[in-house]
């Protein structure tokens, strides 16, 4: 009898334990790694990163990990997929960076000179706009009062209008005291701009100083606030804005009720 004929053919099972395990749990290195991993799972994986790079790639805005959630198969643990994907994308010329909760494609640092023919000339931020942008940046969730008094000036309404056309700062909430003062904080965009994944990754006192960009003769007490881990979530003096809100500020057109 032929070697064919004893052979035998034995399915291979992806139980509920190890596909857990393994779409759930361990980092993308120890998959990559882990030559015994189950054949069905590392396809089950690979062809959830093949569907997430399409996602990223066909997007012209950053993806979010809620976003990439919804459209991939069940059971997918978005950090894994998007670290092996990463990871992939880590020498090419084009890279996956992280984007605050969202994902995008971006030209290598080391290659961004390829692109200067094509990039477009921005209008410079006036000396004011700038040193608000910083106050806010830092300050978050702060009030335009609030920025006068750290800055010394009155600060002018373009100012900041000028800043959230850059899409840079939004209005965040109405602060609980009385006025109800509009707070104001940073976007995605300002993070994706400044090549930031989060907020706190702002450069620090040190930093500052040996950029140049802090007097050696600062007060003794000066110091630079540690901004929010979520810039997003409101604080226990915020209210949410409202379309009440909106309408009052000149962002929603009023709503006309017919008779």
């Amino acid at each position: 009898m032929s070697e064919r004929a004893n052979a035998s053919v034995i399915p291979f099972k992806v139980d509920d334990e190890t596909e857990e395990g393994v779409l759930a749990g361990p980092p993308a290195e120890n998959q990559a790694q882990n030559p015994s991993q189950n054949p069905g799972e590392r396809l089950y994986m690979a062809e959830a990163v093949r569907m997430a790079e399409a996602i990223v790639f066909a997007s012209a805005e950053p993806v979010s990990e809620k976003q990439l959630a919804a459209r991939l198969p069940d059971r997918i643990n978005i950090a894994v997929a998007m670290a092996e994907l990463q990871q992939i994308y880590e020498r090419r010329g084009v890279n996956l960076v992280r984007v605050g909760d969202a994902w995008a494609f971006r030209t290598a640092g080391d290659l961004a000179f390829l692109m200067s023919r094509d990039t477009v000339q921005q209008r410079k931020l006036s000396r004011a706009a700038l040193e608000v942008l910083a106050i806010i940046a830092y300050h978050q969730p702060v009030t335009r009062a609030e920025i006068e008094d750290i800055r010394g000036v009155e600060t002018s309404k373009g100012t900041l209008d000028t800043l959230m056309e850059t899409e840079w700062v939004k209005m965040r909430g109405r602060r609980r005291t009385p006025g109800r003062p509009v707070t104001y904080g940073t976007t995605d965009i300002f993070l994706d701009h400044f090549a930031l994944e989060e907020i706190r990754d702002l450069p620090g006192m040190e930093e500052l100083k040996g950029a140049g960009l802090l007097s050696g003769r600062m007060p003794s007490n000066f110091s630079i606030p540690l901004p929010p881990a979520d810039p997003d979530a409101l604080t226990d003096d915020e209210d949410p804005l409202t379309d009440i809100d909106l309408e009052e500020l000149g962002l929603l057109t009023p709503r006309v009720e017919e008779d």
